[in-house]
């Protein structure tokens, strides 16, 4: 048998089949015109809807799907709520219906998750306990994990998501929004030290970065400089968090998810700490983590 999910978060459009084994994933980030940095929802939303139907087109399906899913809110806690989501979860309930299959709801941060366990081959943490870092344009939220994807946010940021200081970081370089792919290339072989971010109780401050940004663009510092020192800057408060929580916490397991996971300098920061990271195309928005618990769902493996 095999499943289908749909994931339709701020920047992404997207769609995966899975088999409980393996599967594909289909997805194409949304247009953003040059030296902006977002959407607004109904933009989004209005992209979504337009754009699902050759997302599926280029989604090879080996048989009819049993169970359809979608991300329908950001996290799995009361009032958490994005238009966005609404593209998807309206199609995959339009599925379900016609096909007469079952329909479930994850959360966007729960497909996150997912799709780093499969990605990583670490399946068995799914009803395990471990930390796990959600970094994005929107979120940087340090978790404590319980068994089922229960998450509770015990660290991160108190203003700008570390997507978000990268994202600026590239506007003010004039790279394209997203910024990260970009950022990362430039600082690939450079070496600068850090700011010392303040963390405290596993939670940290960014939007002072922004002015160091701005202040080493006015002194006409080489933009790969500035790339890694904003890259670097990110993954130092990351790292100081996470070991204040594993004081607290105990050595569990560190999981990476999000676009920002991706980011080479972060993974060069994080590993030797014990993250655990997964492929770099299932840490950036994607449908396969949402496809792989519904098909856990549909066989009584995992409930939300």
């Amino acid at each position: 048998m095999i499943v289908l999910g749909f994931d339709t978060s701020n920047y992404t459009t997207s769609a995966a089949w899975f088999d409980g084994t393996g599967g594909e994933n289909s997805g194409r980030l949304l247009s953003v015109k040059s030296g902006e940095l977002g959407l607004r929802q109904s933009d989004a939303l209005f992209q979504h809807v337009k754009r699902l139907p050759e997302i599926l087109e280029a989604l090879p399906m080996p048989e009819t799907p049993s169970a359809v899913a979608a991300s329908t809110r950001p996290r799995a806690v009361e009032g958490s709520y994005m238009p966005c989501f609404l593209a998807g979860q309206s199609q995959a309930q339009v599925l379900a219906h016609t096909l007469g299959i079952p329909f479930y709801e994850v959360s966007h941060q729960q497909g996150h998750l997912a799709a780093v366990l499969w990605s990583a081959g670490r399946m068995e943490l799914l009803e395990g306990e471990f930390l796990a870092w959600h970094l994005s344009g929107g979120t940087t939220e340090l978790l404590h994990v319980t068994p089922g994807l229960k998450t509770e946010i015990i660290g991160g940021t108190r203003d700008l998501s570390a997507g978000q200081l990268i994202d600026r970081t590239g506007q003010l370089l004039q790279l394209d929004f997203p910024a990260g792919k970009a950022l990362d290339a430039l600082a690939a072989d450079v070496t600068v030290k850090p700011f010392p971010v303040k963390v405290q109780d596993m939670y940290f401050s960014l939007s002072g970065m922004q002015n160091q940004v701005q202040d080493r663009l006015a002194k006409d510092t080489p933009k790969e400089e500035i790339a890694a020192f904003s890259l670097t800057s990110c993954a130092y408060a990351v790292k100081k968090a996470t070991q204040q929580a594993k004081k607290q916490y105990g050595e569990l397991p560190v999981v990476f998810t999000g676009g920002v996971s991706s980011n080479s300098q972060l993974r060069k920061a994080m590993i030797p700490e014990g993250g655990l990271f997964g492929l770099p195309r299932f840490s950036t928005d994607n449908a396969m983590g949402v496809a792989v618990l519904c098909f856990l769902a549909e066989n009584h493996q995992w409930t939300n």
